[in-house]
């Protein structure tokens, strides 16, 4: 049997497991049984995702919790990797835009009626997919998905506004090159998929945002925002009959049909290569170090999830000390090797980046890659099923916390409708993550990791640094 089935098998076993026939057992024999018990009958009664494809191919996905406050929401499948190198940044400029004022309401009466009716508006853009949401009171959902439909599709882009969000969006440029973890991964996605759309900035380059103008964002609008491409989530006191006739009424008019064939390349090419920006004026160093990941819906996905749980992530301000369970952590307390590092999963269709990001000082850059590839291996070699239990109890652990509330249910909803075309229901997810075990860890992580070429970001005072061939030749183990 080949990994990928006896990883299906696995996945279907653990749905098995966890079925209406395992909660008959007896749960008061012993108390873990019973907390199991528990949590899997609460994840089974949670409300069913309710889904509805109108006639010009828009999803409709809700999931009504009767609570007393309603989040409703566009996903749309497209990002800055449904844009060219001439265009770059016109999906991000576009959310700036959407606030700006309609056909029927000024940018004033816009936002005195989102604030009569104490609701919140937001939105925002990622390399895959661009988000206009609304949070309000249930009893205000028909106000809140008009508002929606008359931003998205009678936006009138005047010249001014447009001018205004310019300098807003050059100075937010600005602020965000201060931020060095957002700059670390920009220039890990530069380098990682070079000559491709993953490898642009989501937004764009300045030259580009001082030349877009109001035809570039309708030509965008109408190229890439048609009704098969687009999710209505709800989530909070949302009737889906109801929500089904809004999107019926407001959104009729997005087509489905597309004026001219797209001239994209949506292959992403992965490169294994490093970047280094060496500033020995800055007092810390921020280093990214990645491999190639998989897409949302390969199932090496879930053991992905795992390790990179494995990893975790750490705090010198953190308390724990040498009680930490993990060993990087562990090392880094006790050796003074980093100010703080993260594990990271970011997925995307057909690829991803599976790695780690560590700020340091510059004495330490060498020893802290040495501990990274180290446990990088032992996850490929000697991970324990002690370890991987425990990993997978705070990965179900902190994918619950991060459903608390409608918003991030309603945006759940929304992203798992455009990546698997359904909402994976939360008990069949802690099924699959139930049927990783230590093996299958260990599998995944040599399939992905092990000697394979990394990609490497860097900036600041970097010296130390090893060159990218020791961090390539780290992640092989040569034994006798």
């Amino acid at each position: 049997m080949s990994f990928l089935s006896a990883a299906r098998a696995l996945v279907s076993q653990g749905v098995a497991r966890n079925g209406s026939k395992a909660l008959k057992g007896d749960v008061f024999g012993r108390g873990s049984c019973a907390a199991m018990s528990t949590l899997r009958e609460t994840l089974l009664n949670v409300p069913n995702t309710e889904v509805t494809v109108l006639d010009n191919g828009m999803r409709v996905a809700s999931e009504n919790s009767g609570a007393p406050t309603a989040t409703v929401g566009l996903w749309i499948d497209t990002g800055s990797r449904y844009e060219t190198a001439a265009n770059n940044g016109v999906a991000h400029f576009l959310e700036h835009m959407a606030f700006k004022g309609t056909s029927k309401r000024s940018q004033t009466d816009l936002e005195l009626e989102v604030e009569n009716l104490g609701a919140h508006l937001n939105a925002y853009t990622s390399r895959e997919q661009t988000v206009f949401y609304a949070k309000c009171l249930a009893d205000d959902l028909e106000n809140a998905v008009e508002i929606l439909s008359d931003i998205l599709t009678n936006s009138t882009f005047g010249e001014q506004e447009i001018e205004r969000e310019r300098g807003v969006i050059l100075r937010e440029m600005q602020e965000v090159e201060m931020n060095l973890q957002e700059v670390v991964f920009d220039h890990l996605h530069a380098v990682a998929y070079q000559g491709t759309p993953l490898g642009r900035t989501i937004l764009g380059p300045a030259k580009n945002i001082k030349s877009i103008n109001r035809d570039d964002l309708v030509h965008y609008i109408k190229t890439h925002y048609k009704g098969p491409r687009m999710v209505l989530a709800g989530a909070g006191g949302v009737d889906h009959g109801k929500l089904c006739e809004l999107a019926s009424k407001h959104f009729a008019s997005i087509g489905t049909d597309y004026e001219h064939e797209i001239p994209l390349d949506q292959h992403c090419r992965y490169t294994g290569s490093d970047v280094r920006i060496r500033d020995d004026g800055m007092p810390l160093a921020h280093v990214a170090l990645a491999v190639e990941g998989c897409g949302w819906t390969n199932p090496d996905n879930i053991p992905l999830m795992v390790a990179n749980t494995l990893i975790g992530n750490w705090d010198r301000s953190m308390g724990g000390g040498v009680n930490n369970s993990s060993p990087l952590a562990k090392y880094a307390h006790e050796m003074g090797l980093a100010h703080s590092f993260q594990s990271f999963n970011t997925c995307y269709k057909d690829t991803g980046l599976w790695g780690i990001y560590f700020v340091t000082d510059a004495y330490n850059q060498d020893n802290m890659i040495f501990q990274i590839s180290q446990e990088w291996m032992r996850l490929c070699h000697s991970i324990t099923d002690f370890e991987v239990n425990r990993a997978k109890n705070l990965l179900k652990t902190n994918m619950l916390l991060q459903l608390d509330g409608t918003t991030p249910i309603c945006e759940d909803i929304g992203r798992q409708m455009l990546c698997y075309g359904r909402r994976m229901p939360q008990h069949e997810l802690e099924a699959r993550i139930d049927a990783v075990d230590a093996q299958l860890v260990k599998d995944t992580c040599y399939k992905y990791i092990y000697d394979r070429c990394p990609v490497v970001a860097a900036i600041g005072p970097i010296e130390n640094l090893p060159d990218y061939n020791i961090i390539r030749s780290s992640l092989y183990w040569l034994r006798i």
